[in-house]
């Protein structure tokens, strides 16, 4: 039989983009001869982007669609949509369309040539200010450096291999971070260039704060390293207290200057101490949150099979 490519398309509040965003895809793929079928994973939308979903089903019988009872974040609306997936590869896009559907027959071609993994990678970040280009250039080197995994060009757009998907799904992370854990399994890989389209409606779903959010959980799902901070603190502390004690002993005249230097010293010290205890505290919550067992997300209603 024809091998079948399953497309995964998260969205939230995107009622203004389902209904294109399915006839484009789904006309990129007719027309490129590939048997297919699209997942929407409508991830708690405020808006009424599941009667969109089910309108697209209506005019093509290949769209399927997924509800959560409530908004569980992005990665996770993934996750939904892999184990929905019924194809012998798996292609994940955002449904704003600023991942080109064009380029999914050129990554259908790669994995028909022996390929496990597919990424989609930025050649033109499209219309991101500076300041959010500095912020992610600045993050994905940080985690690759801490991750020991190179994530410096990666994003959600890619096309994987059945048991690359089925290795995903065996992983047991509650908290999971999808562009990080597709570069932690490996298998052969290659990339595909893209430029980063601009919305033809609506807006973007990320702040400021969802984004420094997202990273220091993405950061903490694969290092430890800041966890260390205690460790190098106490040691720096540890070295200009005995500084500062020699510098005394030796050149010190007016006490009352010391007395200033050492509260301060003592004020940074506890400062940096309460923020290392901050950052064990939120490593002890990821263990707590995983030890509960809870599912990563849960399914209100579905359409097609």
């Amino acid at each position: 039989m024809e091998k079948l490519l399953s497309v995964v398309i998260p969205a939230y509040n995107e009622e203004a983009m389902v209904e294109s965003a399915a006839a484009r895809v789904a006309a990129v793929l007719r027309a490129a001869g590939i048997r297919h079928e699209l997942i929407f994973v409508d991830d708690g939308s405020r808006d009424d982007t599941w009667t969109a979903i089910l309108r697209a089903r209506e005019r093509d019988e290949n769209v399927r669609g997924v509800s959560f009872s409530r908004n569980f974040g992005k990665d996770r609306a993934v996750f939904a949509g892999l184990s929905r997936a019924k194809g012998d590869c798996v292609a994940v896009m955002d449904c704003d369309l600023q991942h080109p559907p064009e380029k999914l027959p050129e990554m259908y071609a790669l994995w028909e040539q022996g390929y496990e993994m597919v990424e989609g990678v930025k050649r033109d970040r499209g219309e991101e200010s500076g300041f959010h280009r500095l912020c992610a250039g600045t993050f994905y080197a940080v985690i690759s450096k801490l991750a020991k995994l190179d994530m410096k060009r990666s994003s959600d757009f890619k096309l994987m291999d059945r048991k690359a998907v089925d290795t995903l799904l065996a992983l047991p992370e509650e908290d999971v971070f999808f562009r990080g854990l597709t570069a932690f399994i490996g298998y052969r890989r290659t990339e595909v260039e893209f430029d980063v389209a601009e919305r033809a409606a609506g807006q973007s779903k990320w702040s400021f704060k969802s984004l420094a959010r997202y990273a220091i959980s993405s950061v903490t799902a694969f290092s430890a390293a800041p966890m260390q901070l205690a460790t190098v603190f106490g040691v720096l502390f540890g070295i200009l207290a005995v500084a500062a004690g020699i510098l005394y002993a030796v050149l010190g005249r007016d006490p009352s200057g010391w007395l200033v230097f050492f509260g301060c010293a003592g004020v940074l010290g506890v400062a940096c101490l309460l923020l290392c205890l901050g950052v064990m505290g939120y490593y002890l919550g990821r263990v707590f949150r995983q030890s509960l067992g809870r599912p990563r997300y849960i399914i209100s209603r579905e359409c097609g099979e």
